[in-house]
């Protein structure tokens, strides 16, 4: 399926749905509208009990995502007032991707800048390939980022490396991304999508309670204790114990079997 006039592909196999940036000669930089796309395609993603889980990739060999369009700077982020408007627009895909409760992996190949890179920081697993491109360009720019995306570069890499980071502006490879935490794992770019389909397979076919509940947890660690909401999660881990699938799992382990897991 084509979204954002063909820049977003979506599409379902094996229980794995698949976002493709699809904006290869701007190396998959988002427009605004594509910020939409991929909101419209995670919906469709949340709703479907057949995807258990997402990959998030760009089109191409050259990034995954370069960061945002800077051609539509100066129409939608000329001054603070642009921006709050341009925050406006990609506030509902942004917010999407962040509270969505399956697993995310960000497939990552080449540029993986700024923007580009708070839409993989924003996913649950980071498969990066070695020939993987970081960084936050701001202090270049003269602009400074978001408080949820600065966030989510501490609780990932630490204080520290998140000043490294953010006051150079610099570029660095995908092995130092590995170094200091910001991927899972980096493969040569041949290995890249056995690796990150073989991984999807696993979490197709785990319990889907299970995936989201300890997603759920996972970002209520990070939360401030004020704004974790403690009764979603103990109702979701009690769905877990009285859920099909946990029969189903202690069935399967006593006959040394695989268990079919439903989502019930």
């Amino acid at each position: 399926m084509e979204l954002a006039d063909g820049k977003i592909l979506a599409s379902v196999k094996d229980g794995v749905g698949r976002i493709v940036f699809n904006q290869p000669e701007k190396r998959n930089a988002m427009s605004v509208n594509m910020w939409e796309g991929m909101g419209q395609a995670l919906d469709m993603y949340a709703e479907d009990p057949a995807v258990r889980c997402v990959v998030l990739q760009g089109a191409g060999d050259k990034a995954f995502v370069s960061g945002a369009d800077i051609s539509q700077f100066e129409k939608n982020r000329a001054n603070a007032d642009a921006q709050k408007e341009y925050d406006r627009l990609t506030s509902a895909g942004r917010l999407k991707l962040s509270t969505f409760p399956k697993p995310v992996i960000a497939q990552i190949r080449g540029f993986c800048m700024g923007g580009g890179l708070g839409i993989a920081m924003s996913t649950d697993i980071r498969i990066a390939a070695d020939d993987g491109q970081f960084g936050i360009p701001a202090a270049k720019l003269g602009i400074a980022y978001g408080f949820d995306m600065v966030k989510a570069l501490v609780s990932l890499v630490g204080p520290a490396h998140a000043h490294m980071i953010l006051m150079s502006g610099e570029r660095f490879d995908a092995k130092e991304a590995e170094r200091v935490g910001l991927v899972n794992r980096v493969v040569p770019v041949a290995e890249l999508d056995a690796t990150v389909d073989k991984l999807t397979a696993t979490l197709a076919v785990n319990a889907p309670l299970s995936l989201r509940t300890n997603k759920m947890t996972v970002k209520a660690v990070l939360q401030d204790a004020g704004d974790r909401d403690m009764a979603a999660i103990r109702a979701a881990m009690a769905g877990c114990f009285d859920s099909n699938d946990y029969r189903e799992g202690r069935r399967a382990f006593m006959e040394k079997r695989k268990p079919a897991f439903t989502g019930t």
